[in-house]
């Protein structure tokens, strides 16, 4: 029997590749001051919700597919009159991934995922917060693998939302860059 602990692939990669490559970027003293990735957010709206309760089960169940981990569904704060919100209401839903499913996710993101968006030229280089996180949009689900297109009912978007312990923008946009993150416009060194 083998003992050999699963890693995945970009955990290996970030500690073999990136974390030099940054620590000789940014002249870190440490490896502990490289910036890594703490967790990757998937976040989804779902516009009919108030109407069709369905759509929040689908939705949950559709996230659980491709995030790999079971999405939970998330409900509303305030009572919103214009659109016949209530509260506590669901709808949207939402995954977290950390660790092993992280890297395993921005895997697939990367690789299988991002380049079959139609038209695709790079994702936008200029969604970061000011403190090291960056958030892009996706407006179909049905670019990831896992949905089987014929059992989708409505093409509906989420927001991915990497959050990294850099403290600048300059920082993160190495770090996702140097794990393989396609962005427009990328600086050639």
């Amino acid at each position: 029997m083998s003992t050999a602990k699963y890693s995945p692939r970009l955990a290996d990669k970030y500690k073999n590749e990136v974390v030099p490559a940054l620590m000789k970027k940014f002249s870190y003293k440490s490896i502990m001051q490289a910036p890594k990735l703490q967790k990757i957010c998937l976040n989804r709206g779902i516009s009919g919700a108030v109407t069709d309760k369905k759509l929040v089960d689908i939705s949950v169940d559709e996230l659980t597919l491709i995030a790999g981990q079971k999405a939970v569904s998330t409900v509303s704060k305030k009572d919103i009159s214009n659109f016949k919100l209530r509260k506590g209401l669901p709808i949207g839903a939402r995954v977290t991934l950390r660790g092993e499913k992280m890297y395993e996710f921005l895997d697939r993101l990367i690789s299988a995922a991002l380049p079959r968006v139609r038209d695709f030229r790079g994702v936008n280089d200029k969604s970061f917060d000011g403190r090291g996180n960056y958030t892009m949009g996706v407006t179909e689900q049905i670019i990831f693998p896992e949905v089987d297109i014929d059992k989708v009912n409505k093409i509906t978007g989420m927001d991915i939302t990497f959050v990294t312990s850099a403290n600048t923008n300059e920082e993160a946009y190495e770090l996702l860059k140097e794990l393989g993150m396609p962005f427009k416009n990328a600086k050639k060194d």
